[in-house]
């Protein structure tokens, strides 16, 4: 197990978050098939797989199930490339898809009835303010967020380098706004939150890098706060980030980009558009449309 960790660090360059995620995943796999008599994976057969498939059903979510079955399905693939995997077929994840969901975009006033939650009287306000600016002025993911470093951002030019999945920067403008946001957040807000030096520009109340999970549950209390119903959560924001910007009249391609997404697919499917707007947009842009 060590050794595909290693290789999803090394050669996937899989972030921290994801590697722990499989370790987690492959270490209960391990504990099922060891109380089954399993002392090695080449000795792993087809009704062992079925039965740990049928022990992943309810009560567990779907979403935990499928997780946990394509972690497995990952690990054994790697072990039979290298010549020490089992006999058995690769586990299907099929039979614990679900249709994908997607978080509601807000509607501008919704959205701006969240931004102006936080008590921009302390620096904790502005810091959260400035979090929720530059995921949704951005469309960046919260990993990408709270990641940010100051030498990223070009304050000047108005744009910040953004390392995305698998190690992907890209360049994404900074609207107005935002810049603004984070420039009086550096200015006024981090120096009283700063308690040693750090590279990256958003810190938590301490004076360390500001947590993933501290994000999501600030957006939650801050939802909350708003009397928004629906739950809200980073990817809400970035998502409204993409939508909005399709509804203002930008390209499907240009929005790709700037999400950090490999297919155009996946973009598709974060904004609600089917297939024939997709053809659409496409036919009308190409020539021979």
């Amino acid at each position: 197990m060590d050794w595909f960790l290693d290789h999803l660090r090394v050669e996937r360059a899989a972030s921290e978050h994801t590697v722990l995620s499989y370790r987690n995943d492959l270490l209960l796999a391990i504990e099922f098939f060891e109380k089954l008599g399993l002392s090695d994976w080449p000795d792993l057969v087809p009704q062992l797989l079925t039965r740990y498939g049928n022990s992943l059903g309810p009560p567990l979510a779907v979403a935990t199930a499928q997780r946990r079955m394509s972690s497995l399905r990952s690990f054994l693939k790697f072990l039979k490339r290298e010549g020490c995997g089992p006999s058995a077929d690769l586990p299907p994840t099929g039979g614990f898809k679900k249709p994908k969901t997607l978080p509601k975009a807000l509607p501008i006033n919704v959205l701006e009835s969240l931004l102006d939650i936080p008590d921009l009287s302390t620096p904790q306000g502005v810091r959260d303010r400035t979090l929720m600016e530059m995921i949704y002025g951005a469309g960046l993911r919260v990993s990408e967020a709270v990641g940010l470093r100051l030498d990223e951002v070009d304050l000047t030019e108005g744009a910040a380098r953004i390392t995305g999945k698998r190690g992907k920067t890209r360049w994404v403008p900074l609207p107005r706004q935002t810049l603004e946001w984070i420039r009086t957040y550096l200015a006024e807000a981090r120096p009283k939150l700063i308690r040693k030096a750090l590279p990256v520009i958003l810190v938590s109340d301490k004076g360390n890098r500001l947590l993933r999970q501290t994000a999501y549950k600030r957006l939650e209390h801050f939802a909350v706060l708003a009397g928004i119903e629906q739950g809200v959560s980073p990817h809400t924001l970035r998502h409204t980030y993409a939508v909005h910007l399709l509804k203002g009249g930008a390209d499907l391609r240009a929005v790709q980009e700037l999400l950090g997404h490999e297919s155009i697919a996946t973009t598709q499917v974060y904004t609600q558009l089917d297939l024939t707007e997709v053809q659409k947009r496409y036919r009308a842009a190409h020539p021979r449309g």
